[in-house]
């Protein structure tokens, strides 16, 4: 059985001098057990459709269930099933985490000592115990993330959602909370996971749906989506101009590279861009091979594929320049706040 089911998700939203469709039809379905990661920027419509999923927000148009429950019909069903964490930490600054922790079992209808015994389990797997007695006042954004997921799963839900968990966090706090998500997912539970980055996406999440204005413009693994861009690509600058030439064509052959267009070559940078199959084995194979005809490098990388390079391959715009033009129109807040 599918964990979340949506079909036909339409959601408008109208003010006085515009009309927003945040929504234009979205189907998902995610598998019990799974991460799907609705990837996207902001103003595409991720946070609207996590609201009408997690009840918050009923759809205009459409259907959707989770655990086989109506969201509509049986939204006291699900609220009782899954877990929640926004994109902003839904914490009490004037509380301690410890007590932050307790009101949320409380709200999700523990007892009081249920709730206290449960506190005291997550602030020990989420490494905030030694700061469990101090106000929220004195955490750091990571140490908040945190403690907001914990009191998504402060019921031990099936389901968790997640929208864009890590926005704002340092690489280490990242990380952590990576980690985390992979233990709740080696548990079992189900987790729909919105974010605006392939490499995050791509280490979390079992499928991948990309959304553009309202719409799943792609669905896949990551590596699907990144075959749609030509995947992963190594770019080598040479050190002497008059090599560049000599250097692209023992790539090319080295590499076994048949279509000419799958390579660049850029004259005024001395880059050579060729496709890397192989990841970083073709890039040894790069550096082997232009050391080996004695051809210098100034600089040279292994690049993978971007949101932006995504959304370039499927849309014809980036998803910078959507993002762009959404916040001056003032689209994106529409969609993700409303």
């Amino acid at each position: 059985m599918a964990a979340i089911e949506a079909t036909g998700l339409v959601k408008t939203f109208r003010s006085r001098t515009a009309t927003v469709k945040a929504l234009k039809g979205i189907d998902l379905e995610v598998a019990e057990g799974t991460v799907l990661g609705l990837l996207g920027p902001n103003g595409a419509g991720k946070t609207t459709a996590v609201r009408v999923l997690t009840t918050l927000m009923e759809p205009d148009e459409g259907s959707a269930r989770v655990l086989g429950h109506d969201v509509v019909k049986e939204a006291d069903i699900v609220r009782g099933l899954i877990g929640l964490s926004g994109q902003y930490a839904a914490v009490d600054e004037l509380l301690t985490g410890r007590e932050n922790l307790w009101m949320f079992g409380r709200l999700y209808q523990l007892d009081s000592r249920r709730a206290k015994q449960r506190a005291d389990e997550l602030l020990e797997v989420f490494d905030l115990t030694e700061a469990a007695d101090r106000i929220l006042k004195t955490y750091s954004g990571g140490m908040r993330r945190r403690l907001d997921l914990a009191g998504s799963l402060i019921a031990h839900p099936k389901v968790l959602f997640l929208d864009e968990p890590t926005t704002g966090l340092d690489p280490r706090s990242r990380l952590d909370l990576w980690k985390i998500i992979r233990d709740r997912v080696s548990e079992g539970v189900t987790i729909l996971l919105t974010t605006q980055y392939l490499e995050e996406a791509d280490e979390l999440a079992d499928t991948i749906a990309v959304v553009d204005q309202g719409s799943v413009i792609a669905r896949g693994t990551a590596d699907e989506l990144k075959a749609k861009v030509g995947g992963e690509r190594i770019e080598v600058v040479i050190a002497e101009p008059d090599e560049i030439y000599r250097g692209l064509e023992l790539l090319t052959a080295a590499l076994e590279i048949s279509d000419p267009e799958a390579t660049s070559l850029d004259k005024h940078t001395r880059r050579i861009t060729v496709p890397a199959p192989g990841g970083s084995t073709a890039l040894v194979e790069v550096i082997r091979t232009l050391d080996g005809a004695g051809i210098r490098i100034s600089d040279i990388g292994l690049r993978r594929p971007t949101l932006d390079d995504v959304f370039l391959s499927l849309t014809g715009h980036g998803a910078e320049e959507l993002t762009s033009a959404d916040a001056g129109t003032g689209r994106g807040a529409k969609e993700e706040t409303k």
